[in-house]
Protein backbone atom coordinates (compact mmCIF):
# COMPACT_ATOMS: atom_id res chain seq x y z
CA UNK A 1 0.00 0.00 0.00
CA UNK A 2 1.33 3.43 -0.94
CA UNK A 3 2.39 5.85 1.74
CA UNK A 4 1.19 9.41 2.09
CA UNK A 5 2.73 11.65 -0.52
CA UNK A 6 5.17 14.24 0.81
CA UNK A 7 3.34 17.55 0.83
CA UNK A 8 3.37 21.09 2.12
CA UNK A 9 1.81 21.45 5.59
CA UNK A 10 0.80 24.42 7.74
CA UNK A 11 -0.35 24.83 11.28
CA UNK A 12 -4.07 25.37 11.82
CA UNK A 13 -4.95 29.07 12.06
CA UNK A 14 -8.35 28.27 13.56
CA UNK A 15 -10.80 28.99 10.71
CA UNK A 16 -12.88 26.89 8.38
CA UNK A 17 -11.03 26.34 5.14
CA UNK A 18 -12.21 28.19 2.06
CA UNK A 19 -12.34 26.37 -1.26
CA UNK A 20 -11.58 28.43 -4.38
CA UNK A 21 -12.78 26.86 -7.63
CA UNK A 22 -11.05 28.29 -10.72
CA UNK A 23 -13.03 27.16 -13.76
CA UNK A 24 -10.64 28.49 -16.38
CA UNK A 25 -10.78 29.10 -20.13
CA UNK A 26 -7.56 29.41 -22.12
CA UNK A 27 -6.12 28.72 -25.54
CA UNK A 28 -3.84 25.68 -25.63
CA UNK A 29 -0.21 26.70 -25.14
CA UNK A 30 -0.97 30.29 -24.04
CA UNK A 31 1.73 30.23 -21.37
CA UNK A 32 1.90 34.01 -21.01
CA UNK A 33 -1.79 34.23 -20.14
CA UNK A 34 -1.47 31.41 -17.62
CA UNK A 35 1.48 33.10 -15.92
CA UNK A 36 -0.18 36.51 -15.86
CA UNK A 37 -3.39 35.15 -14.35
CA UNK A 38 -1.59 33.14 -11.68
CA UNK A 39 0.63 36.01 -10.63
CA UNK A 40 -2.29 38.44 -10.65
CA UNK A 41 -4.48 36.15 -8.53
CA UNK A 42 -1.89 35.31 -5.90
CA UNK A 43 -0.52 38.81 -5.55
CA UNK A 44 -3.83 39.80 -3.95
CA UNK A 45 -4.90 39.62 -0.31
CA UNK A 46 -7.93 37.69 0.93
CA UNK A 47 -6.90 34.52 -0.89
CA UNK A 48 -6.56 32.18 2.08
CA UNK A 49 -7.69 28.61 1.52
CA UNK A 50 -7.16 25.98 -1.13
CA UNK A 51 -7.28 26.98 -4.81
CA UNK A 52 -8.09 24.35 -7.41
CA UNK A 53 -7.47 24.56 -11.16
CA UNK A 54 -8.45 22.02 -13.86
CA UNK A 55 -6.49 19.12 -15.31
CA UNK A 56 -3.53 20.26 -17.45
CA UNK A 57 -4.39 23.86 -16.64
CA UNK A 58 -0.79 24.93 -17.28
CA UNK A 59 -0.72 23.58 -20.85
CA UNK A 60 -4.25 23.15 -22.13
CA UNK A 61 -5.95 19.94 -23.28
CA UNK A 62 -6.03 17.88 -25.48
CA UNK A 63 -2.40 18.36 -26.53
CA UNK A 64 -1.94 15.42 -28.90
CA UNK A 65 1.54 15.56 -30.54
CA UNK A 66 2.05 19.14 -29.38
CA UNK A 67 3.40 17.84 -26.06
CA UNK A 68 6.28 16.18 -27.99
CA UNK A 69 7.41 19.29 -29.84
CA UNK A 70 10.65 20.90 -28.69
CA UNK A 71 9.40 24.49 -28.84
CA UNK A 72 6.32 23.63 -26.77
CA UNK A 73 8.43 21.81 -24.17
CA UNK A 74 10.97 24.63 -23.82
CA UNK A 75 8.25 27.27 -23.38
CA UNK A 76 6.45 25.09 -20.87
CA UNK A 77 9.65 24.55 -18.88
CA UNK A 78 10.19 28.31 -18.85
CA UNK A 79 6.68 28.76 -17.45
CA UNK A 80 7.45 26.31 -14.63
CA UNK A 81 10.70 28.13 -13.84
CA UNK A 82 8.91 31.48 -13.72
CA UNK A 83 6.12 30.14 -11.52
CA UNK A 84 8.66 28.60 -9.16
CA UNK A 85 10.38 31.94 -8.81
CA UNK A 86 7.07 33.72 -8.25
CA UNK A 87 5.90 31.42 -5.44
CA UNK A 88 9.36 31.37 -3.82
CA UNK A 89 9.28 35.15 -3.58
CA UNK A 90 5.92 35.23 -1.81
CA UNK A 91 6.08 35.79 1.95
CA UNK A 92 4.80 32.58 3.53
CA UNK A 93 4.14 34.34 6.84
CA UNK A 94 1.76 36.89 5.33
CA UNK A 95 -0.65 34.55 3.51
CA UNK A 96 -1.98 31.06 4.05
CA UNK A 97 -3.04 29.37 0.84
CA UNK A 98 -2.41 26.24 -1.15
CA UNK A 99 -2.76 25.81 -4.92
CA UNK A 100 -3.43 22.64 -6.91
CA UNK A 101 -2.57 23.00 -10.60
CA UNK A 102 -2.85 20.48 -13.41
CA UNK A 103 0.29 20.20 -15.52
CA UNK A 104 2.91 17.94 -17.12
CA UNK A 105 6.01 16.41 -15.58
CA UNK A 106 8.74 15.55 -18.12
CA UNK A 107 11.59 13.09 -17.80
CA UNK A 108 14.18 13.42 -20.58
CA UNK A 109 16.66 11.15 -22.38
CA UNK A 110 20.31 12.17 -22.61
CA UNK A 111 19.64 13.61 -26.07
CA UNK A 112 16.96 15.90 -24.63
CA UNK A 113 13.96 14.03 -26.04
CA UNK A 114 11.07 13.17 -23.71
CA UNK A 115 11.52 9.77 -22.06
CA UNK A 116 8.35 9.87 -20.00
CA UNK A 117 5.55 12.42 -19.62
CA UNK A 118 3.17 12.40 -16.69
CA UNK A 119 -0.19 14.08 -16.34
CA UNK A 120 0.13 15.42 -12.81
CA UNK A 121 -1.08 17.74 -10.09
CA UNK A 122 1.35 20.36 -8.81
CA UNK A 123 1.01 21.73 -5.30
CA UNK A 124 2.14 25.32 -4.77
CA UNK A 125 2.31 27.62 -1.75
CA UNK A 126 4.07 30.85 -0.64
CA UNK A 127 7.81 30.37 -0.22
CA UNK A 128 7.75 26.97 -1.96
CA UNK A 129 8.45 25.74 -5.47
CA UNK A 130 5.89 23.66 -7.35
CA UNK A 131 5.84 20.07 -6.08
CA UNK A 132 4.38 17.17 -8.11
CA UNK A 133 2.02 15.40 -5.67
CA UNK A 134 -0.08 13.13 -7.87
CA UNK A 135 0.09 11.38 -11.23
CA UNK A 136 -3.05 10.46 -13.14
CA UNK A 137 -3.65 6.73 -12.72
CA UNK A 138 -6.24 5.94 -15.39
CA UNK A 139 -5.31 7.04 -18.90
CA UNK A 140 -8.32 6.96 -21.25
CA UNK A 141 -7.53 5.38 -24.58
CA UNK A 142 -10.84 5.29 -26.45
CA UNK A 143 -12.91 7.49 -28.74
CA UNK A 144 -11.29 10.98 -28.73
CA UNK A 145 -8.72 10.00 -26.09
CA UNK A 146 -5.28 8.56 -26.72
CA UNK A 147 -3.46 9.38 -23.50
CA UNK A 148 -1.58 6.08 -23.37
CA UNK A 149 0.25 7.22 -26.51
CA UNK A 150 1.78 10.14 -24.59
CA UNK A 151 1.62 9.68 -20.82
CA UNK A 152 3.01 7.30 -18.22
CA UNK A 153 0.34 6.39 -15.64
CA UNK A 154 0.68 6.72 -11.91
CA UNK A 155 -0.08 3.77 -9.68
CA UNK A 156 -0.66 5.20 -6.19
CA UNK A 157 -3.38 7.13 -4.38
CA UNK A 158 -2.48 10.44 -2.77
CA UNK A 159 -3.54 12.32 0.35
CA UNK A 160 -2.04 15.73 1.04
CA UNK A 161 -2.34 17.84 4.17
CA UNK A 162 -3.30 21.49 4.44
CA UNK A 163 -4.48 23.25 7.60
CA UNK A 164 -4.58 19.89 9.41
CA UNK A 165 -7.08 18.67 6.82
CA UNK A 166 -6.55 15.51 4.78
CA UNK A 167 -7.26 15.98 1.09
CA UNK A 168 -7.44 13.23 -1.51
CA UNK A 169 -6.60 14.02 -5.13
CA UNK A 170 -7.68 12.51 -8.43
CA UNK A 171 -7.52 13.54 -12.08
CA UNK A 172 -10.55 13.20 -14.39
CA UNK A 173 -10.69 9.55 -15.55
CA UNK A 174 -9.62 8.35 -12.10
CA UNK A 175 -13.23 8.74 -10.95
CA UNK A 176 -14.43 6.40 -13.74
CA UNK A 177 -12.72 3.02 -13.14
CA UNK A 178 -14.12 0.16 -15.20
CA UNK A 179 -13.21 -3.10 -16.88
CA UNK A 180 -11.21 -0.99 -19.36
CA UNK A 181 -8.67 -0.22 -16.62
CA UNK A 182 -6.48 -2.47 -14.49
CA UNK A 183 -6.91 -0.64 -11.18
CA UNK A 184 -9.51 1.34 -9.27
CA UNK A 185 -8.17 4.63 -7.84
CA UNK A 186 -11.29 5.12 -5.71
CA UNK A 187 -10.88 1.79 -3.94
CA UNK A 188 -7.11 2.31 -3.71
CA UNK A 189 -7.73 5.61 -1.93
CA UNK A 190 -10.21 3.90 0.41
CA UNK A 191 -7.59 1.28 1.28
CA UNK A 192 -4.99 3.97 1.95
CA UNK A 193 -7.11 6.00 4.35
CA UNK A 194 -8.27 2.87 6.16
CA UNK A 195 -4.77 1.42 6.51
CA UNK A 196 -3.36 4.74 7.74
CA UNK A 197 -6.45 5.42 9.88
CA UNK A 198 -6.93 8.76 8.13
CA UNK A 199 -10.14 10.74 8.23
CA UNK A 200 -10.56 12.14 4.73
CA UNK A 201 -11.81 15.74 4.91
CA UNK A 202 -12.07 16.49 1.19
CA UNK A 203 -11.70 14.76 -2.18
CA UNK A 204 -10.69 16.83 -5.20
CA UNK A 205 -10.91 15.90 -8.88
CA UNK A 206 -9.10 18.08 -11.43
CA UNK A 207 -10.75 17.49 -14.80
CA UNK A 208 -10.71 18.33 -18.48
CA UNK A 209 -13.94 16.53 -19.26
CA UNK A 210 -15.55 17.02 -22.70
CA UNK A 211 -19.21 17.91 -23.04
CA UNK A 212 -21.97 15.80 -24.45
CA UNK A 213 -25.70 15.97 -23.86
CA UNK A 214 -26.47 14.64 -20.36
CA UNK A 215 -22.81 14.58 -19.25
CA UNK A 216 -23.17 17.08 -16.37
CA UNK A 217 -25.91 15.04 -14.68
CA UNK A 218 -23.81 11.90 -15.07
CA UNK A 219 -20.80 13.56 -13.40
CA UNK A 220 -22.85 14.75 -10.42
CA UNK A 221 -24.42 11.32 -9.94
CA UNK A 222 -20.96 9.78 -9.95
CA UNK A 223 -19.72 12.45 -7.52
CA UNK A 224 -22.52 11.56 -5.09
CA UNK A 225 -21.51 7.88 -5.22
CA UNK A 226 -17.84 8.69 -4.56
CA UNK A 227 -18.58 11.19 -1.80
CA UNK A 228 -20.74 8.66 0.02
CA UNK A 229 -18.25 5.85 -0.51
CA UNK A 230 -15.28 7.82 0.83
CA UNK A 231 -17.39 9.75 3.38
CA UNK A 232 -16.01 13.16 2.43
CA UNK A 233 -17.12 16.24 0.46
CA UNK A 234 -16.23 16.07 -3.23
CA UNK A 235 -14.98 18.96 -5.39
CA UNK A 236 -14.96 18.60 -9.17
CA UNK A 237 -13.17 21.34 -11.13
CA UNK A 238 -13.55 21.21 -14.90
CA UNK A 239 -12.06 23.34 -17.68
CA UNK A 240 -14.01 25.46 -20.15
CA UNK A 241 -13.33 25.94 -23.82
CA UNK A 242 -13.84 24.53 -27.28
CA UNK A 243 -10.80 22.90 -28.82
CA UNK A 244 -11.57 22.44 -32.52
CA UNK A 245 -14.55 20.04 -32.37
CA UNK A 246 -14.45 19.18 -28.64
CA UNK A 247 -16.36 21.32 -26.16
CA UNK A 248 -15.43 21.57 -22.47
CA UNK A 249 -18.47 22.84 -20.61
CA UNK A 250 -17.17 23.62 -17.13
CA UNK A 251 -20.09 23.04 -14.72
CA UNK A 252 -17.68 22.42 -11.83
CA UNK A 253 -19.37 21.50 -8.57
CA UNK A 254 -19.00 20.87 -4.86
CA UNK A 255 -21.16 18.31 -3.11
CA UNK A 256 -21.26 16.56 0.22
CA UNK A 257 -23.02 13.23 0.25
CA UNK A 258 -26.22 13.81 -1.68
CA UNK A 259 -26.21 17.57 -1.16
CA UNK A 260 -25.10 19.72 -4.10
CA UNK A 261 -23.49 22.73 -2.43
CA UNK A 262 -22.66 24.72 -5.55
CA UNK A 263 -22.39 24.41 -9.31
CA UNK A 264 -20.43 26.68 -11.64
CA UNK A 265 -21.75 28.06 -14.92
CA UNK A 266 -21.65 26.14 -18.17
CA UNK A 267 -19.83 27.24 -21.33
CA UNK A 268 -18.03 30.11 -19.60
CA UNK A 269 -15.17 30.68 -17.19
CA UNK A 270 -16.26 30.97 -13.58
CA UNK A 271 -14.83 31.47 -10.10
CA UNK A 272 -16.54 30.20 -6.96
CA UNK A 273 -15.55 30.48 -3.29
CA UNK A 274 -17.20 28.62 -0.44
CA UNK A 275 -16.51 27.20 2.99
CA UNK A 276 -15.61 23.53 3.28
CA UNK A 277 -18.88 21.76 4.14
CA UNK A 278 -19.12 19.01 6.74
CA UNK A 279 -19.95 15.56 5.47
CA UNK A 280 -23.40 14.18 6.18
CA UNK A 281 -23.80 10.42 5.94
CA UNK A 282 -26.68 9.01 3.92
CA UNK A 283 -28.25 5.57 3.59
CA UNK A 284 -26.16 4.55 0.57
CA UNK A 285 -22.80 5.49 2.08
CA UNK A 286 -21.05 2.26 1.05
CA UNK A 287 -22.51 1.88 -2.45
CA UNK A 288 -20.27 2.44 -5.45
CA UNK A 289 -21.40 1.72 -8.99
CA UNK A 290 -18.63 -0.15 -10.81
CA UNK A 291 -20.39 -0.51 -14.16
CA UNK A 292 -19.99 3.05 -15.48
CA UNK A 293 -17.69 4.01 -18.32
CA UNK A 294 -17.27 0.61 -19.84
CA UNK A 295 -16.70 0.53 -23.59
CA UNK A 296 -20.41 -0.10 -24.18
CA UNK A 297 -21.31 2.82 -21.93
CA UNK A 298 -19.58 5.19 -24.36
CA UNK A 299 -22.29 4.54 -26.91
CA UNK A 300 -25.41 6.41 -25.85
CA UNK A 301 -28.19 5.18 -28.13
CA UNK A 302 -31.21 7.41 -28.59
CA UNK A 303 -33.77 4.97 -29.98
CA UNK A 304 -37.21 4.02 -28.67
CA UNK A 305 -38.29 0.43 -28.04
CA UNK A 306 -40.99 0.53 -30.73
CA UNK A 307 -40.95 -1.64 -33.89
CA UNK A 308 -39.28 -0.27 -35.87
CA UNK A 309 -37.62 2.10 -33.39
CA UNK A 310 -37.52 5.86 -33.85
CA UNK A 311 -35.18 8.51 -32.50
CA UNK A 312 -36.09 9.79 -29.07
CA UNK A 313 -37.23 13.39 -29.57
CA UNK A 314 -35.15 16.19 -28.12
CA UNK A 315 -36.57 17.85 -25.01
CA UNK A 316 -36.83 21.63 -24.79
CA UNK A 317 -33.99 21.61 -22.28
CA UNK A 318 -31.81 19.59 -24.66
CA UNK A 319 -32.62 21.97 -27.51
CA UNK A 320 -31.57 24.95 -25.40
CA UNK A 321 -28.40 23.17 -24.30
CA UNK A 322 -27.54 22.36 -27.93
CA UNK A 323 -28.00 25.98 -29.02
CA UNK A 324 -25.81 27.19 -26.14
CA UNK A 325 -23.14 24.58 -26.89
CA UNK A 326 -23.05 25.36 -30.62
CA UNK A 327 -22.97 29.10 -30.03
CA UNK A 328 -20.14 28.68 -27.53
CA UNK A 329 -18.18 26.49 -29.96
CA UNK A 330 -18.60 29.02 -32.77
CA UNK A 331 -17.36 31.87 -30.61
CA UNK A 332 -14.41 29.89 -29.28
CA UNK A 333 -13.32 28.80 -32.76
CA UNK A 334 -13.67 32.33 -34.13
CA UNK A 335 -11.78 34.03 -31.31
CA UNK A 336 -8.96 31.47 -31.25
CA UNK A 337 -8.48 31.63 -35.04
CA UNK A 338 -8.81 35.41 -35.29
CA UNK A 339 -12.14 35.82 -37.09
CA UNK A 340 -14.92 38.29 -36.35
CA UNK A 341 -17.14 37.79 -39.42
CA UNK A 342 -19.21 34.78 -40.51
CA UNK A 343 -20.62 33.73 -43.86
CA UNK A 344 -23.38 31.21 -44.58
CA UNK A 345 -24.51 29.88 -47.96
CA UNK A 346 -28.27 30.31 -47.66
CA UNK A 347 -30.27 27.98 -49.92
CA UNK A 348 -33.88 28.35 -48.86
CA UNK A 349 -33.62 24.99 -47.07
CA UNK A 350 -33.85 24.16 -43.40
CA UNK A 351 -30.17 23.32 -42.72
CA UNK A 352 -28.72 26.65 -43.83
CA UNK A 353 -31.64 28.49 -42.22
CA UNK A 354 -30.95 26.79 -38.87
CA UNK A 355 -27.24 27.60 -39.09
CA UNK A 356 -28.04 31.26 -39.79
CA UNK A 357 -30.54 31.33 -36.91
CA UNK A 358 -28.01 29.90 -34.43
CA UNK A 359 -25.39 32.40 -35.59
CA UNK A 360 -27.88 35.22 -35.15
CA UNK A 361 -28.83 34.08 -31.64
CA UNK A 362 -25.24 33.70 -30.45
CA UNK A 363 -23.24 36.40 -32.25
CA UNK A 364 -21.57 39.21 -30.36
CA UNK A 365 -22.42 42.86 -30.91
CA UNK A 366 -19.32 43.69 -32.95
CA UNK A 367 -19.57 40.60 -35.18
CA UNK A 368 -21.03 40.51 -38.68
CA UNK A 369 -22.96 37.76 -40.43
CA UNK A 370 -23.29 37.58 -44.20
CA UNK A 371 -25.83 35.43 -46.04
CA UNK A 372 -24.96 34.46 -49.60
CA UNK A 373 -27.61 33.06 -51.98
CA UNK A 374 -26.11 31.38 -55.06
CA UNK A 375 -28.91 30.32 -57.45
CA UNK A 376 -28.26 27.89 -60.25
CA UNK A 377 -30.29 26.64 -63.20
CA UNK A 378 -32.51 24.47 -60.97
CA UNK A 379 -32.98 26.87 -58.04
CA UNK A 380 -36.61 27.82 -57.54
CA UNK A 381 -38.00 31.29 -57.02
CA UNK A 382 -39.42 30.08 -53.70
CA UNK A 383 -35.91 29.36 -52.42
CA UNK A 384 -34.91 32.96 -53.06
CA UNK A 385 -38.13 34.34 -51.58
CA UNK A 386 -37.76 32.32 -48.37
CA UNK A 387 -34.08 33.20 -48.03
CA UNK A 388 -34.90 36.87 -48.54
CA UNK A 389 -37.73 36.69 -46.00
CA UNK A 390 -35.49 35.11 -43.39
CA UNK A 391 -32.82 37.76 -43.87
CA UNK A 392 -35.49 40.44 -43.46
CA UNK A 393 -36.56 38.88 -40.17
CA UNK A 394 -32.96 38.95 -38.98
CA UNK A 395 -32.31 42.42 -40.44
CA UNK A 396 -29.57 41.06 -42.70
CA UNK A 397 -28.80 41.84 -46.32
CA UNK A 398 -29.09 38.84 -48.65
CA UNK A 399 -26.29 38.83 -51.23
CA UNK A 400 -27.30 37.23 -54.54
CA UNK A 401 -24.43 35.67 -56.51
CA UNK A 402 -25.70 33.53 -59.40
CA UNK A 403 -23.66 30.53 -60.57
CA UNK A 404 -25.68 30.04 -63.79
CA UNK A 405 -23.08 31.52 -66.12
CA UNK A 406 -20.21 29.85 -64.26
CA UNK A 407 -22.04 26.55 -64.61
CA UNK A 408 -22.64 27.10 -68.33
CA UNK A 409 -19.01 28.07 -68.93
CA UNK A 410 -17.80 25.00 -67.04
CA UNK A 411 -20.02 22.68 -69.09
CA UNK A 412 -18.79 24.27 -72.33
CA UNK A 413 -15.15 23.88 -71.27
CA UNK A 414 -15.77 20.24 -70.39
CA UNK A 415 -17.46 19.61 -73.73
CA UNK A 416 -14.59 21.27 -75.63
CA UNK A 417 -12.04 19.06 -73.90
CA UNK A 418 -13.78 15.67 -73.74
CA UNK A 419 -16.34 16.03 -76.56
CA UNK A 420 -19.00 14.82 -74.13
CA UNK A 421 -21.72 16.60 -72.18
CA UNK A 422 -21.26 17.04 -68.44
CA UNK A 423 -24.27 15.06 -67.22
CA UNK A 424 -25.73 13.17 -64.27
CA UNK A 425 -24.06 13.27 -60.86
CA UNK A 426 -20.99 15.02 -62.30
CA UNK A 427 -23.21 17.88 -63.49
CA UNK A 428 -24.97 18.05 -60.11
CA UNK A 429 -21.73 18.06 -58.15
CA UNK A 430 -20.07 20.78 -60.23
CA UNK A 431 -22.85 23.19 -59.21
CA UNK A 432 -22.17 22.53 -55.55
CA UNK A 433 -18.41 22.93 -56.08
CA UNK A 434 -18.90 26.22 -57.91
CA UNK A 435 -20.89 27.46 -54.91
CA UNK A 436 -18.08 26.33 -52.62
CA UNK A 437 -15.53 28.22 -54.73
CA UNK A 438 -17.59 31.43 -54.63
CA UNK A 439 -18.20 31.04 -50.91
CA UNK A 440 -14.49 30.86 -50.23
CA UNK A 441 -13.73 33.68 -52.66
CA UNK A 442 -15.94 35.87 -50.49
CA UNK A 443 -14.44 34.41 -47.32
CA UNK A 444 -10.93 35.32 -48.50
CA UNK A 445 -12.03 38.76 -49.59
CA UNK A 446 -13.67 39.90 -46.36
CA UNK A 447 -11.87 37.61 -43.88
CA UNK A 448 -14.99 35.73 -42.81
CA UNK A 449 -15.42 32.28 -41.31
CA UNK A 450 -17.40 29.83 -43.44
CA UNK A 451 -19.85 27.82 -41.33
CA UNK A 452 -20.78 24.47 -42.86
CA UNK A 453 -24.47 23.56 -43.20
CA UNK A 454 -24.44 19.74 -43.59
CA UNK A 455 -26.25 17.55 -41.03
CA UNK A 456 -25.32 14.16 -39.58
CA UNK A 457 -27.73 12.22 -41.81
CA UNK A 458 -26.12 13.61 -44.97
CA UNK A 459 -22.61 13.04 -43.68
CA UNK A 460 -23.44 9.46 -42.70
CA UNK A 461 -24.59 8.45 -46.19
CA UNK A 462 -22.35 10.75 -48.25
CA UNK A 463 -25.25 12.95 -49.38
CA UNK A 464 -23.00 15.96 -49.69
CA UNK A 465 -20.60 17.00 -52.41
CA UNK A 466 -16.91 16.81 -51.55
CA UNK A 467 -15.41 20.32 -51.91
CA UNK A 468 -18.96 21.59 -52.47
CA UNK A 469 -21.60 21.74 -49.76
CA UNK A 470 -19.15 19.91 -47.48
CA UNK A 471 -16.88 22.98 -47.31
CA UNK A 472 -16.52 25.13 -44.22
CA UNK A 473 -14.26 25.88 -41.29
CA UNK A 474 -16.61 24.32 -38.76
CA UNK A 475 -19.69 22.08 -38.90
CA UNK A 476 -22.29 22.86 -36.24
CA UNK A 477 -25.02 20.49 -37.48
CA UNK A 478 -22.76 17.50 -38.14
CA UNK A 479 -23.77 15.76 -34.91
CA UNK A 480 -27.52 16.34 -35.44
CA UNK A 481 -29.66 14.07 -37.57
CA UNK A 482 -31.96 15.72 -40.12
CA UNK A 483 -35.05 14.95 -38.03
CA UNK A 484 -33.36 16.70 -35.10
CA UNK A 485 -32.64 19.69 -37.34
CA UNK A 486 -36.41 20.02 -37.82
CA UNK A 487 -36.97 19.75 -34.05
CA UNK A 488 -34.35 22.39 -33.29
CA UNK A 489 -35.76 24.75 -35.93
CA UNK A 490 -39.27 24.39 -34.47
CA UNK A 491 -37.91 24.99 -30.96
CA UNK A 492 -36.19 28.18 -32.09
CA UNK A 493 -39.37 29.44 -33.76
CA UNK A 494 -41.46 28.65 -30.68
CA UNK A 495 -38.94 30.36 -28.41
CA UNK A 496 -37.72 33.31 -30.49
CA UNK A 497 -40.79 34.53 -32.41
CA UNK A 498 -40.46 32.63 -35.69
CA UNK A 499 -37.13 33.89 -36.93
CA UNK A 500 -37.20 31.03 -39.47
CA UNK A 501 -40.03 31.35 -42.05
CA UNK A 502 -42.37 28.39 -41.35
CA UNK A 503 -42.43 27.37 -45.03
CA UNK A 504 -38.68 26.67 -44.88
CA UNK A 505 -39.47 24.02 -42.26
CA UNK A 506 -42.53 22.59 -44.01
CA UNK A 507 -41.25 22.38 -47.62
CA UNK A 508 -39.79 19.06 -48.85
CA UNK A 509 -35.97 18.98 -48.52
CA UNK A 510 -34.09 19.27 -51.84
CA UNK A 511 -30.56 19.92 -53.07
CA UNK A 512 -32.01 21.63 -56.20
CA UNK A 513 -29.25 20.27 -58.44
CA UNK A 514 -31.61 18.84 -61.07
CA UNK A 515 -35.19 19.38 -62.22
CA UNK A 516 -37.80 18.76 -59.48
CA UNK A 517 -35.25 17.10 -57.21
CA UNK A 518 -36.23 16.04 -53.68
CA UNK A 519 -34.27 14.13 -51.01
CA UNK A 520 -36.94 11.38 -50.99
CA UNK A 521 -35.91 10.41 -54.52
CA UNK A 522 -32.52 9.30 -53.19
CA UNK A 523 -33.02 8.52 -49.50
CA UNK A 524 -35.74 6.99 -47.30
CA UNK A 525 -37.85 9.43 -45.26
CA UNK A 526 -35.74 10.87 -42.47
CA UNK A 527 -38.02 9.40 -39.81
CA UNK A 528 -36.85 5.97 -41.07
CA UNK A 529 -33.33 6.89 -42.17
CA UNK A 530 -32.20 8.52 -38.92
CA UNK A 531 -32.99 5.62 -36.56
CA UNK A 532 -31.24 3.26 -38.99
CA UNK A 533 -28.17 5.47 -38.89
CA UNK A 534 -28.34 5.68 -35.11
CA UNK A 535 -28.45 1.89 -35.03
CA UNK A 536 -25.32 1.72 -37.19
CA UNK A 537 -23.37 4.50 -35.48
CA UNK A 538 -24.30 4.19 -31.80
CA UNK A 539 -25.45 0.57 -31.49
CA UNK A 540 -23.00 -0.75 -34.14
CA UNK A 541 -25.77 -2.96 -35.57
CA UNK A 542 -25.30 -4.97 -38.74
CA UNK A 543 -27.86 -5.38 -41.51
CA UNK A 544 -29.50 -8.44 -39.95
CA UNK A 545 -29.91 -6.61 -36.65
CA UNK A 546 -31.60 -3.66 -38.36
CA UNK A 547 -33.95 -5.92 -40.30
CA UNK A 548 -34.90 -7.76 -37.10
CA UNK A 549 -35.84 -4.42 -35.56
CA UNK A 550 -38.42 -3.95 -38.28
CA UNK A 551 -36.64 -1.81 -40.86
CA UNK A 552 -37.30 -2.47 -44.56
CA UNK A 553 -34.55 -4.86 -45.86
CA UNK A 554 -34.06 -3.04 -49.19
CA UNK A 555 -33.60 0.28 -47.38
CA UNK A 556 -31.25 -1.26 -44.84
CA UNK A 557 -29.06 -2.71 -47.60
CA UNK A 558 -28.93 0.60 -49.46
CA UNK A 559 -28.14 2.73 -46.40
CA UNK A 560 -25.55 0.31 -45.07
CA UNK A 561 -23.76 0.39 -48.42
CA UNK A 562 -23.92 4.20 -48.69
CA UNK A 563 -22.53 4.52 -45.18
CA UNK A 564 -19.62 2.16 -45.87
CA UNK A 565 -18.53 3.54 -49.25
CA UNK A 566 -18.46 7.23 -48.26
CA UNK A 567 -15.82 7.10 -45.53
CA UNK A 568 -13.47 9.05 -47.82
CA UNK A 569 -15.81 12.04 -47.67
CA UNK A 570 -15.91 12.01 -43.87
CA UNK A 571 -12.11 11.85 -43.72
CA UNK A 572 -11.93 15.16 -45.59
CA UNK A 573 -14.74 16.90 -43.71
CA UNK A 574 -14.21 19.97 -41.56
CA UNK A 575 -14.28 19.68 -37.73
CA UNK A 576 -17.73 18.61 -36.50
CA UNK A 577 -18.81 20.05 -33.15
CA UNK A 578 -19.24 17.09 -30.80
CA UNK A 579 -22.62 16.95 -29.03
CA UNK A 580 -22.81 13.26 -28.18
CA UNK A 581 -20.62 10.66 -26.53
CA UNK A 582 -20.05 9.00 -29.93
CA UNK A 583 -19.78 11.26 -32.98
CA UNK A 584 -18.07 11.65 -36.32
CA UNK A 585 -14.61 13.21 -36.09
CA UNK A 586 -11.23 12.00 -34.90
CA UNK A 587 -12.88 9.94 -32.16
CA UNK A 588 -14.24 7.62 -34.87
CA UNK A 589 -11.45 6.08 -36.93
CA UNK A 590 -12.44 3.83 -39.83
CA UNK A 591 -10.16 2.93 -42.79
CA UNK A 592 -11.16 4.25 -46.21
CA UNK A 593 -9.82 1.25 -48.10
CA UNK A 594 -11.36 -1.98 -46.87
CA UNK A 595 -12.97 -5.15 -48.20
CA UNK A 596 -16.27 -5.00 -46.38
Amino acid sequence: MACLTESITYENYGYTMKIHIHQTQYTIGDFNQVYNDITSTFSKKEIAGIHIYPELFLTGYPLQDLCLQKEFISKYQLLIDNLNQFFLNLNKDSCNFNVLLGGLDYEFEENGLPKEIRNIVFQAAPGKELIPVYTKNLLPNYDIYDEKKYFTPGTSPTVISFNDLNIGIMICEDMWPSSMHLNNPIKDLKCLIQSKKIKLDLLINLSASPFHIGKSEKRIQRGVEISNYLEAPFVYVNKVGSEDEIIFDGQSFLLSGQTLCLKANRFESDYKVCELPSFQKSDNTKKLNEQGNTWEDLFSPALTSSTPPILKPLTDNECQTIISALGFSIQEYASKTGFNNFIVALSGGIDSALVLAILHLTKKQDQKIEALFMPGKFSTGLSYDLSFEMCQRLELKLHNLSIKFLHSATKNAYLDTYKKELEGVANENIQSRLRGAMLYARSNHNNSLVINTSNKSEIAVGYSTLYGDSVGALSILGDLYKSEVFQLANYINNTFQEIIPPEIISRPPSAELREDQEDLQTLPPYERLDPMLEGILSYRLDQTDLENLGFIPSEVSKIYKLHNITEYKRKQFCPIVKLRSKSFGFGRRIPICKKF
